[in-house]
């Protein structure tokens, strides 16, 4: 299995920008399909990004296309978050996942069998 820790979530305004790292560790990081979500409180987890294992496949939610951009490092077993131009309902709590099905990306999250413990992204208008 792989464990997962997100981190560099904060408080930004609005238009600018963060970059989110999750660092994996424990079985192969390349071996997983990796996603990230986000929740606000009483409302069920949002696909955000998902990629493939090697990067070169990805695909982003329609909330935050052009504006967020995904992106692994499977020598440094990190995924990443760039969010840029951020906005107001962008504050959440943002999570990555693991997959380790064989597909080439993953948007549900019931089909992630692994979670990071999530960072606090918010969002000052």
């Amino acid at each position: 299995q792989v464990q997962l820790v997100e981190s560099g979530g904060g408080l930004v305004q609005a238009g600018g920008s963060l970059r989110l790292s999750c660092a994996a560790s424990g079985r192969t990081f390349s071996s997983y399909v990796m996603g990230w979500f986000r929740q606000v409180p009483e409302k069920e987890r949002e696909f955000v990004g998902t990629i493939s294992r090697n990067g070169d496949r990805t695909d982003y939610a329609d909330s935050v296309k052009g504006r967020f951009t995904i992106s692994r490092d499977n020598a440094k077993n990190t995924l990443y978050l760039q969010m840029n131009d951020l906005k107001p309902e962008d504050t959440a709590v943002y999570y990555c996942a693991a997959s380790g099905l064989f597909r080439t990306i993953v948007v549900s999250a019931r089909l992630y069998g692994y979670w990071g413990q999530g960072t606090q992204v918010t969002v000052s208008s």
